[in-house]
């Protein structure tokens, strides 16, 4: 994506800590205060709404009145933000997106230590939470600038909310590969994993990826498809992988999306003689397939939380297929 520095000529930050509005947040006691020498410059990564403007928070329209700059992954929807909430920005706009972070993360600390507000804002979200943010907060760290946050909306949060799963211990493990080869291998990686899930994923790969994730963890296990949140069509779909791989298979599916998967369950007692035949079958189709049958086994029993003497004991059992 691109933008422009544009709104206000460059030059120093118009204030100091008391004139960039902490005082209306009651914060006027030094704490702001950080940076050599105690200039009053900070950085502030500001959550912006993940679909509806009437979700920004109060704090967020504040900071972007205010800021001497304001950083922006996209400065053409931060300007659509703005109208919707009706700011007139007295700082200057640039852009701050992944193709030039790492050159401009080192001018937003420099106006930081000079004195300036700094706000950092993404497409929708939180910055640096698979967006734009992290190399920026790192200078500021590395440069003595305070880096504080104003919290708000969250695809991630949402999504596990909604999702019905279970919400208690959770993990975000962000966008999957784009490869299908290391897609499923990753997805293999987490088969075991006892926490609800979090991806991201963009609706043009979703089919692939639920259909990978079916592979990895069983089709059966509970999943949530989250699309278009807090937008006029948002949409959940609550089911099993193996139903929601089916369903995006069979159509266009459009808009931003996270997907909610559930951990794998708590095992009891040895897995039931279905069960047992149900994984021999996952092992045959990819041994057929020409892979070595004690990798296979040692992976799918380490998803399905069997043992794996057990699994390779019924495989071996079991004759192979006759050749297609």
């Amino acid at each position: 994506m691109s933008g422009s520095d544009d709104d206000r000529p460059s030059g120093g930050p118009s204030g100091g800590p008391t004139d960039d509005g902490v005082d209306d947040d009651g914060l006027h006691d030094g704490r702001w205060v950080t940076g050599p020498d105690g200039e009053g410059g900070r950085l502030v990564l500001a959550a912006t709404p993940i679909g509806d403007p009437r979700d920004a928070t109060p704090r967020l329209v504040g900071l972007l009145g205010r800021a001497d700059v304001i950083a922006a992954e996209d400065t053409r929807r931060l300007r659509r933000l703005l109208a919707a909430l009706g700011i007139t920005p007295s700082g200057r706009v640039v852009s701050y997106h992944e193709h030039n972070e790492a050159a401009r993360s080192g001018e937003l600390v420099a106006a930081a230590l000079g004195g300036a507000l700094v706000v950092v804002v993404t497409d929708a979200g939180m910055p640096s939470v698979s967006d734009p943010g992290l190399r920026v907060v790192r200078a500021a760290v590395a440069a003595g600038v305070r880096v504080s946050a104003a919290p708000g909306p969250s695809a991630v949060l949402t999504a596990l909310a909604l999702s019905g799963l279970a919400t208690d211990r959770f993990c975000f493990e962000g966008f999957p590969p784009r490869r299908p080869g290391e897609r499923l291998r990753t997805f293999r990686a987490l088969a075991a994993e006892p926490r609800t899930m979090i991806f991201f994923e963009a609706p043009h790969r979703l089919a692939a990826t639920l259909t990978d994730l079916g592979e990895a963890f069983g089709t059966e296990r509970p999943a949530a498809v989250c699309r278009e949140l807090t937008k006029t069509y948002e949409e959940v779909l609550r089911a099993p992988l193996g139903e929601l791989a089916a369903w995006a298979a069979a159509g266009e599916v459009l808009g931003e999306i996270t997907l909610v998967v559930a951990g794998r369950p708590a095992t009891s007692g040895p897995p039931d003689a279905e069960t047992v035949e149900r994984l021999v079958t996952r092992v045959r189709v990819r041994t057929v397939a020409g892979e070595r049958l004690k990798t296979v086994v040692a992976e799918v029993a380490e998803e399905a939380g069997v043992p794996k003497r057990l699994l390779y004991d019924a495989a071996v059992r079991q004759p192979s297929p006759p050749p297609p």
